[in-house]
């Protein structure tokens, strides 16, 4: 129940007295809050106040501040790169103000902190957004590379910008970027040292292609797209020698194999079809034309609704028996292609043997190593078929009409038993969205497999935020087994490489990487393509590698990896650290399958260990539907509009306090919304916060804590009391910030001010603050106490809030001008001096309170007298502390009470009014950690009072209406 509003606030409102006078009379001697901090910042006042705090308050030196001064602990969280080839968006404001809040909260409380942004500047996107409709025609690499690197460039400058303006706080002309001459030469450390370690090696392999980007492509850089459409086949093998196993078994003759692809543009180069060596497979007869086919037996029943017929069984026997069976090759005269075991064979789709074409399909291509099939390549790097695949081929794009001819090629020689549509997940290239194929080309490669069982060790000792995150990481790295880090473009870090004109051989090493990478730090990577073959080969260098002449060698065409690129920033970034790891890593949960893993694959390949302590996995910004957003469907939410406004009402200007206000809200662990009514209930959740905040900067109108503040021992009980709420409050917060919850930190701060303040303190001590007098014990007690909160409130919130709460600092008592709250650190909780009992009797005077309280509903308590029977022990004697006569309008009780008089006795009174509210309950008193505890009974009677409202404090405790009550009547007569 919230008490009646405080009489003397009243006058404020120039509510004239019952009596009519007094109200002018005495409004200059009550004490009521004043302070310019305004109640309400909004439109362009709000951005400029915000802008003139960001330059008042020192925002851009702060970071370098903190680095200079001395501090025991430190703070170091690495900063993924974001991609430089766009403009700020809402992801980009979660993750940045995410990080931001917990580096402030790290400074504050007195570490130093380590944060250095970066940008990951190279790649496919930046390259195709650089050249627009020029495309690549004509260029040479470094006129290429010019062009990304303006685009790069002019994308960071307006990242950058956005940062500064959400009030993140770093240094910004120290920032790395991956184009940088000293951080490639850092990566292309890394890359020496796991090329050293047989880490990375060469080879012909199926890759990922996508013909639409000319380049290969890692797992990384696909995104599935569930709804593609494929025709998919059935195509039969003719068996021309059968297994010798099952050779002898009746009804064996003709029967042809019977396989199922969604990709028929392989069938061309299929060098064997496969069998799961442990299935049951049968020879089948169909009824309606007495063809026979080899299937698993789990398939037929599946097979003969698809054909439309009944499946009569021949045979049945163990796939091991396959063993030695030859096929011919459907479109290929006098190919034949052997029946082979293999593990890699499913029974949900098809018919449970498996088409192969090692050149096409990573399984395919382990089959083929480990039977010493031929690779051979017949699709070329457009994605057409080359001449390998025949005249009628070639030229053909074997997504689209090299498929069709493949499918007709099929019909005409009788292979083809039935086609049918097939909607599936297929790999696309994530930049042109264009669908990728499986090819195979010499490539650079990271032996992950080898690196995973390490990666996993050094991954149990990190800690993951949510746990859940583990588990993806998890699954994410066992995917991986190896990695194609070679792209065959010009925006990137050149793979430091020779080849030799005559045999092809590749020339790398410790001593041609090292002078490389001394170059790239000197000069930047133009020069693998600027500089003669003579300077990138000096004769030391060859010399060491025992190699012949420069003029022997040409330099390699390829690019490194982007996701190789970040991947490698520890080294660049943290090797100066002392312990060259991060405390954190804080990213969105698509880094589970990219930066957290490049890096940790890099770290782990070259140091045995992670480069994060622990890791912060955060959800996606997305609609208020729930939805991801995109321009095409209209409900992207700017971070630009959100603090500068929009067009019409609808998009007011918020400010970056309410953006950071949002992420701090929200669960970060899962997806975040934002829009218009998240985006509102911030600016109000804001403006309640103002008003508490204003409330304590007016009552603190010329208090200075420096001259003025009491000690908590002289204090009153309930200000004694409020400290040690404020220090519970304090401890909350800063475990919340530590784990990264600013949502808690949030909840906790409003319930704090609901709870404890605006419906508990506040309402109690309004007519101490404002009617005792100006320097009194009692005034002076609560200021202090008023000041404390104030400061921890404001230090608690500065954080999440770093405008406001510098703002709020501006106003506040008690230090030098300027000084700011950022450079005076965290809430100082000492421990308060805690006298014993003090909570006992704060908290046995407020369970009374709720059953005086109860008694009225919905009355003025300040209309009451109350009196209050406890027998002898515990309980009536931590009331005494708070009022030590029978009867009392002024004592610490009747405070709380907030009734005109309070009656303290052992029993209750024999004159008692039979007119008296009755009432009673009990109080748990726990002292000294559970030694004393003692239920202890009360009554209490409440009867109107009959004493007058005072005109000056508008208290009922006035002899009469036209006289003032004793304690106002001390007051204006020492003021005369």
């Amino acid at each position: 129940s919230l008490p009646a509003e405080s009489s003397a606030e009243n006058l404020v409102n120039g509510q004239p007295a019952e009596n009519g006078s007094g109200n002018a009379l005495y409004r200059d001697s009550v004490l009521l809050p004043k302070t310019e901090f305004p109640m309400k910042l909004t439109g362009q006042k709000l951005l400029d106040r915000e802008l003139q705090i960001q330059q008042e308050c020192g925002f851009a030196d702060l970071y370098s501040w903190q680095r200079e001064r001395k501090a025991k602990n430190k703070f170091c969280l690495h900063d993924g790169p974001p991609y430089a080839n766009g403009d700020p968006h809402v992801g980009h404001a979660l993750n940045k103000i995410l990080k931001d809040i917990r580096n402030r909260f790290e400074m504050l409380r007195g570490r130093q902190v380590h944060y250095i942004p970066g940008w990951d500047c190279h790649g496919l996107p930046i390259e195709l957004k650089a050249l627009g409709d020029l495309g690549t025609s004509g260029l040479s690499p470094l006129q290429i590379r010019q062009k990304a690197r303006e685009f790069a460039e002019g994308a960071i400058a307006r990242q950058k910008a956005a940062f500064q303006r959400w009030g993140v706080m770093a240094d910004w002309d120290q920032c790395y970027y991956t184009f940088d001459g000293t951080y490639e030469a850092a990566q292309l450390k890394v890359f020496q040292e796991m090329h050293s370690k047989g880490l990375i090696y060469q080879d012909y392999k199926p890759v990922f292609w996508s013909p639409s980007s000319g380049t290969a492509l890692a797992e990384a850089e696909l995104e599935y797209n569930p709804e593609h459409v494929s025709r998919a086949v059935y195509a039969t093998f003719p068996l021309v020698t059968l297994p010798p196993k099952i050779a002898s078994q009746e009804g064996m003759e003709s029967v042809s194999v019977l396989v199922w692809t969604t990709q028929p543009w392989t069938i061309p180069a299929n060098q064997a079809v496969c069998y799961m060596p442990n299935a049951q497979y049968s020879v089948v007869k169909r009824a309606d034309n007495s063809e026979k086919f080899l299937v698993a037996t789990e398939r037929t029943a599946s097979i003969a609704a698809l054909l439309g017929t009944d499946l009569q069984t021949v045979g049945v026997f163990t796939g091991s028996l396959l063993e030695g069976g030859i096929c011919k090759h459907p479109t290929i005269p006098d190919k034949q292609v052997p029946l082979l075991p293999a593990n890699h064979v499913t029974m949900v789709k098809g018919t449970g043997l498996v088409h192969t074409a090692p050149a096409h399909g990573m399984e395919d291509y382990s089959v083929a190593s480990q039977f010493k099939l031929p690779v051979e390549c017949m699709v070329d790097e457009d994605g057409t078929f080359n001449e390998l695949a025949g005249p009628e081929l070639q030229k053909l794009s074997v997504m689209t009409e090299g498929n069709d001819k493949v499918i007709s090629m099929l019909k005409q020689c009788n292979a083809l038993l039935k086609e049918e549509q097939c909607v599936h997940s297929y790999p696309y290239d994530w930049r042109t969205k264009q669908p990728v194929v499986i090819r195979p080309s010499k490539q650079w490669f990271i032996n992950t497999e080898s690196l995973k069982d390490k990666a996993k060790e050094a991954l149990q000792k990190v800690r993951v935020l949510p746990e859940s995150a583990r588990s993806s990481l998890l699954t994410m790295l066992d995917r991986r087994t190896y990695w194609c880090i070679s792209r065959q473009r010009s925006w990137g870090v050149p793979i430091p490489v020779f080849y030799h004109k005559e045999s092809g051989e590749a020339l790398i090493n410790k001593y041609t990487v090292s002078h490389i990478a001394q170059l790239f730090k000197e000069k930047g990577s133009d020069c693998w393509w600027e500089l003669p073959i003579e300077t990138l080969l000096p004769p030391e260098v060859l010399k060491k590698s025992k190699a012949g002449a420069a003029s022997d060698y040409v330099r390699g065409e390829d690019v490194l990896d982007i996701w190789f690129d970040s991947g490698a920033s520890w080294a660049a970034v943290l090797e100066a650290e002392s312990d060259s790891r991060a405390d954190v890593y804080v990213e969105g949960k698509d880094q589970i399958g990219g930066w957290f893993q490049s890096s940790l694959l890099t770290s782990v390949a070259v140091r045995n260990k992670a480069p994060y302590k622990s890791l912060v996995v955060h959800g996606f910004a997305v609609s208020e539907k729930g939805e991801k957003m995109s321009k095409s469907v209209g409900n992207v939410v700017d971070p630009d509009v959100v603090i500068n406004g929009g067009k019409g009402p609808t998009e007011p200007a918020y400010g970056a306090d309410v953006l950071r206000w949002w992420v701090a809200e929200s669960n970060v662990f899962s997806d975040v919304q934002i829009g218009p009514s998240a985006l509102s209930s911030a600016r109000d959740s804001i403006s309640k916060l103002r008003n508490t905040l204003k409330f304590l900067l007016g009552n603190l109108q010329g208090f200075d804590p420096r001259l003025q503040a009491v000690d908590p021992k002289q204090m009153h009980y309930i200000d004694q009391y409020m400290l040690h709420l404020l220090r519970e409050y304090s401890i909350k917060v800063t475990d919340a910030y530590s784990e990264f919850d600013a949502g808690r930190v949030i909840r906790v701060l409003q319930a704090f001010i609901t709870r404890e303040l605006s419906s508990f303190y506040f309402s109690i001590i309004k007519d101490r603050l404002y009617c005792d007098a100006e320097d009194s014990l009692g005034r002076r007690s609560c200021q202090t106490v008023l000041e404390e909160i104030l400061d921890g409130v404001t230090r608690s919130i500065a954080p999440i809030l770093p405008h406001m709460a510098e703002e709020v600092y501006l106003h506040a008592p008690g230090h030098d001008k300027e000084e700011t709250l950022f450079k005076s650190g965290w809430i100082k909780s000492s421990s308060v001096w805690r006298r014993p009992g003090l909570e006992e009797a704060v908290e046995g005077a407020c369970a009374i309170r709720d059953s005086f309280l109860s008694s009225i509903p919905g009355k003025n308590a300040a209309r009451y007298d109350l009196t209050v029977a406890i027998e002898p022990g515990l309980l009536f004697e931590l009331m005494e502390s708070l009022q030590e006569e029978p009867t009392s309008t002024t004592s610490q009780l009747a405070e709380l009470m907030m009734a005109a008089r309070v009656n303290l006795a052992t029993k209750m009174p024999r004159d008692l009014d039979p007119e008296a509210l009755l009432n009673h309950g009990t109080f748990l008193i726990n002292l000294e950690g559970g030694v004393i505890r003692e239920e202890s009974a009360y009554s209490i009677a409440v009867t109107p009072t009959s004493a007058a409202r005072c005109p000056r404090c508008r208290r009922y405790t006035a002899n009469s209406a036209d006289c003032l009550c004793p304690r106002c009547q001390s007051i204006v007569s020492q003021a005369h």
